[in-house]
């Protein structure tokens, strides 16, 4: 075995959670603790399940395996913020191996002040003189990606603010790549400022990890159904069904979230 399979094989059993397993064992309790965040997006607000909400319970999974792998306290940086979800959704479901979590966002909303981040950095992502000025276990770009017209420039960006074996975990509506080329013209067309202008596929997604120099080690889609507000937003099973589908085909799911991580021992 070559030295690259070698390291390729380490990355592997980092973080052995399939989609499929996700799907399966993922603990959906941390659903019942989200108070901040049902009052403020679910409706109605007594829904137990939100698939909306999946997109948050992706990431705390995500980093709560970075957390048990390290056996430490993270450093986190959530570029995208808007209200401060995120990290609500992390401190009510009891996650405080928080050595610290900056917030990086265009524009700084009010609301941050009460979410808990240790820094706030008002910046335009998109400028080519963006960058961060420290390093990173964990680097959050969850739907921000696809608001921009070149995302694979900025996680190249993002790959010098990681620690050695960081991840980047995100997460965007998902699209079959046969169509991917034909809909992210479509949009660009109609696209209002701050809209949707990239579209993704899961082998973009592939793609993007490889050519920033990252090894992608979790993708999954999330449903197949939203139905929001629906009674069956209180059913566990509709919530596994959905998961499960976006385990098996992500490319045909409402959204993917996925993981990318740098090693040292992987080089273009």
């Amino acid at each position: 075995m070559t030295e690259q399979n070698e390291a390729t094989q380490q990355l592997r059993q980092i973080t052995s959670t399939s989609p499929l397993q996700a799907a399966h064992s993922w603990d959906l309790s941390v659903f019942d603790a989200q108070r901040w965040i049902k009052n403020t997006f679910a409706k109605p607000r007594a829904t137990r399940y939100p698939i909306k909400m999946l997109r948050y319970w992706f990431m705390y999974n995500l980093i709560r395996e970075e957390q048990i792998r390290l056996g430490r306290s993270l450093r986190v940086c959530e570029i995208g913020v808007d209200q401060g979800q995120m990290l609500r959704f992390m401190r009510d479901a009891g996650f405080t191996d928080i050595a610290c979590w900056v917030a990086v966002d265009c524009k700084l909303q009010p609301e941050l002040a009460e979410s808990g981040y240790t820094r706030q950095i008002g910046a335009n992502v998109d400028s080519p003189d963006f960058c961060l000025d420290e390093q990173y276990d964990v680097i959050i770009v969850l739907h921000l990606l696809e608001h921009l017209f070149e995302p694979e420039m900025l996680v190249h960006r993002l790959t010098a603010a990681l620690m050695p074996d960081g991840v980047v975990l995100g997460g965007f509506p998902a699209t079959p790549e046969w169509l991917e080329s034909y809909w992210q013209k479509r949009i660009r067309l109609t696209a209002l400022k701050f809209g949707h202008v990239s579209v993704f596929s899961p082998q973009r997604v592939r793609n993007m990890a490889k050519t920033c120099g990252l090894y992608l080690n979790f993708i999954s889609g999330a449903f197949l159904l939203r139905k929001s507000g629906s009674f069956l937003e209180n059913l566990k099973g509709w919530l596994r069904f959905n998961l499960l589908w976006g385990a098996f085909f992500p490319a045909l799911s409402g959204e993917i979230y996925w993981s990318m991580r740098k090693s040292i021992a992987i080089k273009n």
